[in-house]
């Protein structure tokens, strides 16, 4: 494996000419960071804007034929001013004017979206003093929109073999046609991910404003402890329930290769953060939990019908109601004679009374009950697995605080165990366990 770092530095990040002081800072402090990922600026306060919002911003007046020249001085603005402070001169001003005239004439909502990680790049590049190399150069996209693995390796691996240190934009790549093309936001996270496989990196560094993963929400539990190693699996399971400090789709290029991710903090560069490893490490922690997340607003429709094993067609049934209805389930636990599907509200909206009488009229039940108001917390960690005692733990926690547990499933994996709670229990509740642990 190769002795080098990509390091992915945020919207947070690199928001603001001190901001970029740091990154530098940081970028210098050690030599094996060969290849960097920026993000378009982040916001500098909460009152302020993202560059990318006011981009999509700008195209969208554009396509209505409306004037964005207000919105697109705010932009113009912020780089200038980076640019001004920094001490730069490259030509911004005339790449800027390029962007707005593009803008003009009719370019893509992903073509205007890009240009934040791409002046960024530019801009950093100069700064650092580093080879500027265009991700639509590397990341390729194929004709149907999908991200082309196979072509964008071998064109790194050709590509930066010859380039000693570079600066790479996050979030786009470029399609056969030559139009540019982005990842869903925060994709510059899966840009760095694909950089990294791409070279066989040794570690990929993801800087962000957080000193990584801490157990649970901090604005739940104060000061929750931080999670210094969690694998690739357990952060799936935390950030399928809400955890988000990593785009989930960055984990998958690196996780091929089994090469480390670590969270880091641009703010903080000193803190520890949170190593993202592979599967296969052994368990360090037996009889403890990794993290708890989880996720409010759910439905669940109970259904029940004597001999439901026996009618072989039931399940097809119901789930091809869910399937043309277009609902998503979260989750299914059931028993010999009643079947529970757990649904975000955000899925159902509108389509709860419609589902109940085609679920009444082709599976014919005993009887349906819809229970919403429901909240989900996942309990996670490779410490629970084949560990005696982790549920009667989490359980006997809720009883003490007096919450009624409305739903319990556990993963065939053992790597998490998932309460359902009403929606007015889901802070205590995530107290309640997060201090039994």
């Amino acid at each position: 494996m190769n002795s080098i770092i990509v390091a992915k530095f945020g919207g947070s990040s690199l928001a603001d000419s001190q901001q970029f002081a740091k990154v530098k800072k940081i970028i210098e402090s050690d030599n094996r960071r060969r290849y960097i990922i920026p993000s378009a600026p982040g916001k500098r306060d909460r009152k302020d804007h993202k560059v990318t919002d006011l981009l999509y911003m700008c195209q969208q007046l554009a396509a209505h034929n409306l004037s964005f020249d207000e919105v697109y001085n705010i932009v113009k603005k912020r780089y200038m001013d980076i640019c001004s402070d920094l001490s730069l001169s490259f030509g911004i001003e005339d790449i800027l004017d390029e962007i707005r005239g593009e803008i003009i004439k009719g370019a893509s909502k992903d073509y205007a979206a890009s240009r934040g990680e791409y002046l960024n790049g530019l801009i950093l590049s100069h700064y650092i003093g580093y080879e500027f190399i265009d991700a639509s150069e590397l990341i390729l996209f194929d004709e149907s929109g999908k991200f082309d693995a196979d072509a964008t390796y071998n064109r790194i691996e050709s590509s930066l073999s010859q380039v000693q240190k570079a600066v790479i934009p996050g979030f786009y790549g470029i399609m056969p046609n030559g139009a540019i093309k982005t990842f869903s936001r925060g994709g510059s996270d899966i840009t760095g991910s694909i950089i990294a496989r791409g070279i066989n990196a040794e570690v990929y560094e993801n800087w962000t404003d957080v000193s990584g993963f801490l157990m649970t929400d901090p604005n739940i539990v104060k000061n929750p402890r931080p999670i210094e190693e969690i694998t690739y699996k357990e952060l799936r399971e935390l950030s399928y329930m809400g955890a988000s400090v990593l785009h989930e789709e960055a984990i998958f290029p690196t996780k091929e290769t089994g090469i480390p991710i670590i969270i880091k903090n641009t703010n903080a560069p000193e803190e520890k953060g949170t190593m993202i490893l592979s599967d296969i490490s052994p368990i360090s922690h037996h009889g403890t939990i990794t993290g708890i997340a989880g996720k409010k607003d759910f439905t669940v429709i109970s259904i029940e019908k004597t001999l439901m094993g026996s009618d072989k067609s039931f399940f097809r049934k119901l789930m091809t109601i869910m399937e043309t209805n277009d609902i998503a389930i979260e989750h299914m636990p059931s028993s010999i004679d009643s079947i529970s599907l757990v649904i975000s509200n955000s899925e159902l909206n509108s389509k709860l009374q419609r589902v109940i009488e085609e679920i009444r009229i082709y599976c014919n039940p005993d009887s349906i009950i819809c229970y919403p108001n429901m909240a989900l917390i996942a309990v996670v960690g490779r410490g629970m697995i084949k560990t005696k005692g982790i549920s009667a733990k989490v359980f006997t926690a809720l009883a003490k605080e007096g919450i009624n547990i409305r739903m319990i499933t556990q993963g065939s994996s053992e790597l998490n165990i998932i309460v359902g709670v009403e929606n007015a229990d889901f802070e205590n509740a995530i107290r309640a366990i997060y201090e039994a642990f």
